[in-house]
């Protein structure tokens, strides 16, 4: 009996061992559940904060850097001879009806108002396109009577978008740039898909046709003596 006894004591001592065992277990996988989820949770919102800081308004500073490094680059580039149909570009403007930021409506009738017209097409989350805006709005100011600069903004979604509405707003105002900014619609995709970089700019006659080269990157003077030298040419 004394033996059995024994075993029986040994065995209850067993099953306390083994329920404490599977206690632990059981704690480890509660804490790694909970490692898993702060984790998982954490993650997801630093990306949630990442998206905010890169949609318009913010400025992705590795996308700066690329929109920088390709104006530089756009000095050898603008040494190449190289015409709007050539780059892709279509060898006119497209019709259109859009809005400008103030809410009128524009048309491609506005190229007819002037011989020449300087299209500089640009974004609000674009650090170059803002920084050369005061420089345009000096020189819209102070532009001959037959050209005209007309802003065309790339990244505003309809009229719902009023964030990104009310941003460009406020570039323009603080820049002083207060020439007509159309906003781009699905009208303009047969220019905009050829866009490769903003700020972008075109030259398009009274015709709407577009004449020479378009200029990738902020590059004032390069749009200035465009102008002149199309001007002399008339």
């Amino acid at each position: 009996m004394s033996g059995i006894a024994e075993l029986s004591h040994c065995w209850g001592e067993y099953k306390a061992i083994l329920k404490m065992f599977w206690e632990e277990i059981d704690e480890m996988r509660r804490k790694y559940r909970m490692m898993c989820w702060t984790g998982i949770l954490l993650g997801a919102a630093l990306f949630a904060a990442g998206c905010e800081k890169t949609s318009a308004g913010e400025t992705d500073p590795v996308e700066n850097q690329s929109v920088a490094a390709e104006s530089e680059g756009n000095e050898a580039e603008r040494e190449e001879e190289t015409s709007a149909a050539e780059t892709g570009f279509p060898s006119q403007m497209p019709s259109f009806t859009a809005k400008d930021l103030d809410g009128n409506t524009v048309t491609e009738d506005i190229f007819g108002e002037k011989d020449l017209t300087v299209v500089n097409i640009w974004g609000t989350f674009c650090s170059p396109c803002v920084a050369e805006m005061p420089e345009l709005g000096e020189w819209a100011a102070s532009m001959p009577d037959n050209v005209q600069i007309v802003g065309l903004i790339a990244d505003i979604s309809g009229d719902e978008d009023t964030k990104h509405h009310d941003l460009a707003v406020a570039i323009t105002e603080k820049a002083g740039a207060q020439f007509t900014h159309i906003i781009a619609n699905a009208d303009f995709e047969p220019v905009m898909r050829w866009v490769v970089g903003v700020p972008t700019t075109l030259f398009v006659d009274k015709e709407g046709n577009l004449v020479g080269e378009p200029i990738v990157g902020a590059y004032v003077d390069g749009y200035k003596t465009f102008v002149e030298e199309y001007l002399n040419g008339l």
